[in-house]
Formats: structure tokens, sequence, C-alpha cells
């Protein structure tokens, strides 16, 4: 919190009045002035608009190693989402070899843009939220940090639905009666009274996890990377056994559709898939920037497509098993080990699911809503840190998103998957496009906080940005409002735009800013060198001089 002089007042906390300095006689707080004070946060600054969480990370808070980042991929792929996806694209016609094939060429191309995109945060310490203001300027800035807000919440509200999935299943487990609760919601509301009681138990149990800095969490992920594939296998295991019982082969059975139909099936699956993983592309730096140094995040780019693959496997055998002994894909693990009803087998369902849950509870903390937190930090720094934006996450994401409409098939899982990405991939697109081609890692942090500097560009707005953002989505809208709302599009030439979007959106993004920004430079953005924060000057106080773009700060520092 910035001292009383800043705002030319005495406050009176135990009387809750205010005193101006030139004498003028007290005035009380009001009920509404007194909750601001009392919520305002002690590290905000009014001048930069910034808190400890949005500064840029110090020192003493750099301990991620490159192990750490192996872990958190390790914990986030090897998960109940990780046995769906390739599931999910069998259950629309894929064989099992081309469901693999797609998700590992999608892991490799999402580990890669995420190292990418992640050495901003690694070299300067910032998330994703300062760091977009040195393309998009400070105002522009919001309504992309808005839209990746919305995004993440929606990714909290899936994971928590499939987190209530984990707690039914242990609730199966311990309780056999629990599959005969009656029903009192209406079937269209997609939710049952039973699911909703898991759904309250793994809402209420997840919440004190989020008072925990993701910094402090590195223990569940060494957690989870240990028990999480022990009971993929344990599943896996039990599916090749009982198969093997029945004579008929595990990997027989192949695609249901051909021809380009099977083609642009698998165009599809490859752009959602790829997409599904733009939420972490573009939020990159929230993570990275607690790296020792910016090599420790390089195994990002070996751990997700590994565990990725090595998930999709077991998850298309798990998948192909269930076809063969229960007549039906199950593309989620838990509807599987549900089917374990002997005692012995209640016992491994319940430990299954308890390893899933942990499994759900990281993924959705260090992914999910420290994603929108961040953002929500941003736009409110005065009153919301990272604890307080994931609390405020949680209760919209998981009541207000009903996440339990939006998974109710496979093919809206996919559709929803591969639809926001028309929005995210073109912002991933500008980012990396800026940071190394256009000011080529060579970026002033003190300025990112300095909302007078030179990247506010025009009145805070980079019209550059704005365009090849404009230019990359516009196109694929017709393409995505007859997917998401189940109708046919008319044109197939739209459709099938659609259908590469993502790849779409990456390069006409990139490709037309970098030429905007060519011919129409803003030049007081380009510098020598990138400047660190704490590169500031600094007074025999030791507070730092505040950098002022007009007057103050060394131009020999500009082109």
């Amino acid at each position: 919190m910035e001292s009383k002089e800043a705002y030319n007042v005495n406050v009176d906390y135990a009387e809750g009045s205010v005193e101006d300095l030139s004498g003028i006689s007290p005035k009380k707080l009001t009920s509404w002035q007194k909750f601001k004070k009392f919520v305002e946060l002690d590290s905000a600054s009014d001048g930069r608009r910034s808190n400890h969480d949005l500064d840029p990370v110090p020192p003493e808070e750099r301990t991620w190693k490159m192990r750490h980042y192996a872990l958190f991929w390790v914990s986030d792929n090897l998960s109940v989402s990780g046995f769906r996806n390739a599931a999910s694209l069998m259950e629309v016609g894929m064989s099992w070899r081309l469901s693999l094939a797609c998700i590992a060429i999608a892991n490799i191309f999402q580990g890669i843009f995420i190292v990418i995109n992640g050495m901003v945060g690694a070299e300067f310490h910032i998330p994703f939220s300062i760091h977009s203001r040195s393309c998009f300027g400070y105002y522009l800035s919001y309504l992309f940090i808005c839209m990746r807000m919305v995004v993440g919440t929606f990714w909290y509200a899936i994971q928590v639905y499939t987190g209530a999935e984990c707690v039914q299943s242990m609730l199966y487990a311990i309780w056999p009666s629990f599959h005969n609760v009656e029903n009192h919601i209406p079937v269209k509301q997609n939710i049952t009274t039973q699911f909703m009681i898991a759904y309250v138990i793994y809402f209420l149990t997840c919440m004190p996890f989020h008072y925990v800095g993701v910094q402090r969490l590195k223990w569940l992920f060494l957690v989870k990377s240990i028990t999480t594939p022990i009971v993929s296998f344990a599943i896996l295991g039990w599916v090749v056994a009982e198969v093997h019982k029945t004579g008929k082969p595990l990997t027989a059975a192949g695609s249901t559709i051909s021809g380009s139909t099977l083609g642009w099936t698998f165009v599809a699956g490859l752009n959602s898939n790829v997409g599904s993983g733009t939420t972490l592309m573009v939020n990159a730096p929230d993570y990275a920037r607690y790296a020792r140094r910016p090599s420790d995040t390089f195994s990002s780019a070996l751990a997700i497509p590994a565990t990725g693959v090595l998930i999709t496997v077991i998850g298309v055998f798990v998948a192909q098993g269930s076809q063969i002994l229960f007549g039906t894909i199950l593309w989620d693990p838990l509807e599987v080990i549900n089917n374990w009803t002997s005692h012995g087998g209640r016992a491994a369902a319940f430990f299954c699911a308890l390893s899933f849950y942990s499994s759900q509870l990281g993924l959705n903390i260090a992914a999910n809503s420290l994603a929108a937190a961040n953002d929500m930090n941003c736009l409110f720094p005065r009153y919301i840190n990272i604890r307080r934006g994931q609390f405020i996450t949680a209760f919209i994401g998981s009541w207000a998103m009903t996440p339990w409409n939006i998974l109710s098939s496979a093919s809206g899982f996919l559709n929803f998957m591969g639809g926001y990405s028309i929005w995210l991939c073109p912002i991933y697109g500008i980012l990396v496009t800026d940071y190394f081609f256009v000011h080529k890692k060579k970026i002033n942090v003190p300025e990112l906080y300095n909302f007078h500097g030179p990247y506010r560009y025009y009145k805070g707005y980079n019209w550059r940005a704005f365009v090849a953002f404009t230019i990359a989505w516009v196109p694929l809208l017709p393409g995505f409002i007859p997917v998401v709302s189940g109708f046919t599009s008319a044109n197939q030439g739209i459709a099938k735009l659609y259908k590469v979007g993502f790849w779409y959106g990456l390069f006409i993004s990139s490709l037309s800013y970098y030429f905007l920004c060519k011919f129409f430079p803003q030049e007081e953005t380009y510098f020598e060198r990138g400047i660190q924060m704490d590169e500031l000057p600094v007074q025999e106080d030791d507070e730092p001089i505040p950098v002022q773009y007009e007057e103050d700060y060394d131009s020999t520092e500009k082109k």
C-alpha cells in the first residue's frame, strides 16, 4: 500500500476518519470507503498500478529448476484429461493408430510453442499480463487479458467437473449404494443429484489449496508424478488382462470412416488438440517467470510430448479395450474403474480415483486458476493478488460456467477445445512475433509499468496489433458459429478453413503484425538492449527512481 502522504491525507484507522493536511475539518469515512481500505493490498502501488504478485519475480523467489518444470508437465499430462483426448478421437471414427499419431504430433507442437513464449517470462520474470503491454499497448492489452481470463476460467470449470468425477468414483468405491441416490434435478440440466453431491465435495475440498501459492506446491507435483503413472499402468494392465481372456486382439479396431472424411477428421482433431493448449501457450510466462535460469524451462519441450504420448498410448488401449469389454468406448478411465465392484476391486478403484483427484487438483491450480488469477491481478492490482484471484476464479468457474453442459458429449468437447483458439492463437502469434522478431528480445521492463512511457503507443492502443488480430480471427467466425451451435455450414470452404483455424490464426497474425511493424514502426519502443527492473538507478534512500519517458530516462538507451 502506498504511504498516506501520497494521498495528502492522514488516516485514523481507529476512528475511521480522514483529515486533510490543509487543516480542513475531519470527514467521516463511508462504509464503502472503510471496506475498500480493508481489502486494499499492502503491496499495492497506485503510481505503477501494480503489487508484489504483478511485479517481476525477485531473485529469492526464482526457485524453479529444470526438474520442477518437467514434474509440472508430467503431473499435468498424466491425468484423466490425457485419457480423454485420444479416446474422444476414437469415438468420432478414427483408429487407435491415427488417434495416437494425432495426439503425439499435437503435444510436440504444444511443447515447442510453450517454451518459445515462456522465454520472455524466464528472461525478464514478468507475467503475460505485463508482457502483453509491449505489443498491444497499455489499454488494448486489457481486452486480451480479459479474453484469456475468461478462457482460463472455462478450463478451470472443465477440470472441476473432472475432479468431481474422481470424488464420485471414490464414493462409489466406499459406498456402492451411492449408485442408487435418487435424482431430483431435471434431465435437461445434464447433471444429477448424485453428481452434484460429488461436485460440491470436490469444490469444498480443493478450496484450501488455493490459499497455498503455486511456488509452494512443488511437493504436490512430485506426488502426482509418482502416483498417477502407477494407477494409469494399473488400469492398462487390468484392461489388457481382461481382454486377453476374451481372445480378441486389443489393436484390431480400425477407422470407421475413410477417404477425405477421415483426412479432414484427422486435421480437425490435430487442430483442436493443439488449440486446446493455447491457454497454456499464452500464459507460459506466468510460470516460466519463476525459473532460476532461462534454460531451466527447456525441459518442458521434452516433458510435454513425452508424457503426452505416454498417457495417449495408455488412453488409446484402455479405450479400445473398453469397447471390447463393455461394447462401447469409455473415454473416461474413471468409468472403467467404476466397473471394479469386488471388495478388492473397490479398494483399487478408490486409490486410483484418489490419485486422479490429486492430479486434477494440482493441474487446475497451476494451469488454470493461476492464469485467470494473474489476469485479475493485472486488472485490479490494488485489491486482487494471485491468491484472491484464484478464489474468485474457483467460484465463477465452478458455478457460473456449468461445465456439465460443456462436457455433455465428445463432439461438444472437441468443438469447445478447437473453438476458443481462434481468438487465443492470434494473441499468441502476436506476442511471439513482437518479442523475437519485432523488438528482438529487447524490452524495457521498467517502462512496461510506466503508463506514460513508450509502450503506451497511441493513447494506450497499438493499432498494428489490433489489425493483425482482427485479420486472423474474423475469417474463422463463419466456421466457428455453425460448429459450436450444432448447425451445418452451407459453405464447405468456410468449414474446412475453420478445421485448420489454429494454423491460419497463428501464421496470419504473425505475418501481418510483423509487416505492419516493419512499414509503420513505433520507433520509441525500440531499445539497444533489454532492461531489467533491477537496473533502475537508486536514490540515496534506496527507493528506485521512476523512469519517465519524456524527460528522466537516459535517451542513449534508445535507438
